[in-house]
């Protein structure tokens, strides 16, 4: 489970007094039209704000290290790992705001998975580039590296990291955050997070933890599908805990780790309550309504013959399978008794503008909804539309590629044997237990009560 708490000599939580603001697998060139979620049901899984009064209830980390001064990046030359959902909560880039930072040099950008404007497709591989816009290097850590190069890293007093994550483990952004803390640390270079909203809330915990064979360049941290956590947080436990960054001990205890937290952030928020604009984190998560359908059907859709979207419409939200009447689906969803979860057929067009059909995946109950729950129902009943098993006909690397997702050996290797007899009940029960211990476990490193 998780490792014990060893909390570095130089680990820093900026924080501000009242006076002072208190504190504690890819779309921005060319970006798809959103589509709303289809009436007429109730769009019960687009949360509305809890107060609309309310411009903006959150300060994001880089408005409150601007509120305090650039304090946390004064008289250093920095690095900027960001992307094009890195803004401000007027919307303003943080290259930018940073840029204009007193007492400061930003010299270089790095970009994840998608590219720095968001708008490459998941899992291709990104060159380095000049930014036409700044004329700043661009170093991607998403092709030939993973990791900033010492070369890279050379003459950097910091990295800054601002990144919008989804909440969710397989969401590559946690990923290169953990892999750019190890290479600065290795490399005496500090780490300054600019933390932002999990959209998810910071209550909601699902799914199995990943098991440590399948850790990748899509999981890596041991953590559950559905983490609850921060990317500061995240950062927090990777700086304090043993065993979660892949460098030496030595090392990891002599990093630099700074966090500035948020300002008005709570854990039961979930994005909308925030009063921020959600801006494209990569080309198929578009808004808030894909975040959730991410975490809640992503996995179901791996390898299993269901595809997410109807058409180029509500990716992540939309399902259907070959052959399968969206009548048939809606029937045989409704059958699995899911808390908190509807489902409703509609219409929208495919590649070619013709109407195609499919099943629209609402959130009725949120406190109900466990979200990884429907995925793993989805693998079961994908058993029985192409029998006897879709999963036994992987081959080595589309195999490989369904568990560095899901992270489960157990899982898999009972899928593989029961199919459609498999009993998901118990996984689910176990799954539950050991993510209640991983929350326990996880509030140390908590940085919003």
């Amino acid at each position: 489970m998780m490792p014990g708490c060893a909390r570095p000599i130089f680990l820093t939580v900026l924080c501000v007094s009242v006076a002072g603001l208190l504190a504690i697998s890819g779309c921005k060139s060319h970006p798809r039209p959103v589509p709303p979620p289809p009436p007429p049901a109730a769009a019960s899984a687009r949360v509305q704000p809890s107060s609309t009064d309310r411009e903006f209830p959150v300060m994001l980390g880089i408005d409150v290290l601007e509120a305090t001064g650039f304090k946390a990046v004064a008289g250093k030359r920095i690095g900027l790992l960001t992307h094009v959902a890195g803004v401000n909560r007027r919307g303003e880039s943080t290259i930018d705001v940073l840029r204009r930072a007193p007492n400061t040099k930003l010299v270089a950008l790095f970009s994840p998975e998608h590219g720095l404007y968001g708008d490459v497709k998941a899992s291709v591989n990104i060159d380095n580039s000049t930014d036409k816009r700044t004329g700043l290097p661009v170093y991607s850590l998403f092709g030939k590296n993973r990791f900033p190069t010492p070369a890279e890293l050379k003459g950097l007093d910091a990295v800054v990291i601002d990144l919008q994550d989804i909440g969710v483990r397989s969401y590559t952004f946690n990923v290169v955050m953990r892999y750019t803390m190890e290479a600065c640390f290795t490399n005496n270079v500090e780490v300054i997070v600019l933390d932002r909203p999990n959209p998810l809330g910071g209550y909601k915990v699902d799914g199995p933890l990943l098991d440590r064979e399948w850790m990748s360049g899509v999981g890596a941290f041991r953590i559950p599908y559905v983490h609850g956590l921060t990317m500061g947080e995240l950062a927090r436990m990777a700086a304090s805990a043993p065993g979660v960054l892949q460098i030496p001990d030595s090392v990891r205890a002599k990093g630099r780790l700074t966090i500035v937290p948020m300002r008005g952030w709570k854990r039961s928020m979930r994005w909308p309550e925030t009063g921020l604009k959600f801006i494209p984190t990569s080309p198929l998560v578009r808004d808030f309504n894909a975040v959730v359908g991410y975490a809640m059907i992503g996995l179901g859709c791996e390898f299993s013959g269901f595809k997410h979207g109807i058409g180029a419409s509500y990716p992540f939200r939309g399902l259907s399978f070959k052959g399968v009447t969206a009548d048939k689906l809606v029937q045989d969803l409704n059958a699995l008794r899911l808390p908190g979860l509807s489902y409703r057929k509609i219409t929208a067009p495919d590649q070619s503008g013709k109407p195609k059909e499919g099943v629209y995946v609402d959130v009725s109950n949120w406190d109900a909804w466990n979200p990884t729950e429907l995925s793993f129902a989805l693998m079961r009943v994908a058993c029985r539309y192409d029998p006897p098993n879709p999963f036994v006909k992987l081959g080595e690397k589309d195999a490989r590629s369904f568990n560095i997702h899901v992270g489960s050996t157990a899982w898999w290797n009972a899928l593989k044997r029961d199919g459609a007899r498999v009993n998901l009940e118990a996984f689910l029960a176990d799954w539950r237990e050991k993510d209640t211990i991983y929350q326990k476990q996880s509030r140390k490193y908590w940085l919003y009560n």
